[in-house]
């Protein structure tokens, strides 16, 4: 039997446009349930797609920090979120849920 070769899938290389961005991210909070980690990750990748160089200057924070925050074992404070959020040109959104 051949083998079968693949390539890594990175999110953040499919993330090109503010649109995808945000559709992405209001995705992952639907999907995420209470899994805070779900949603660092996400805002992982797209603070990858967008530049992690840039946004720890836009958020002020160290990227090397950010990337750790950010990631699938990270637990990012909320304050963090918020401003990475903002930087990121996105925001948040409430709405009462369905029950």
């Amino acid at each position: 039997m051949p083998k079968t070769l693949t390539t890594p899938y990175d999110t953040a290389e499919y993330l090109k446009t503010d649109e995808d961005m945000a559709q992405y991210l209001e995705a992952c909070f639907e999907e995420a349930g209470d899994d805070a980690a779900f949603i660092a990750k996400a805002l992982g990748n797209i603070a990858r797609a967008r530049g992690m160089t840039q946004l720890a200057r836009d958020t002020g924070l160290a990227r090397e920090g950010l990337y750790k925050a950010l990631s699938e074992n990270g637990n990012p404070e909320f304050a963090t979120v918020m401003k990475v959020i903002k930087a990121l040109g996105l925001k948040l959104h409430v709405e009462a849920a369905e029950h």
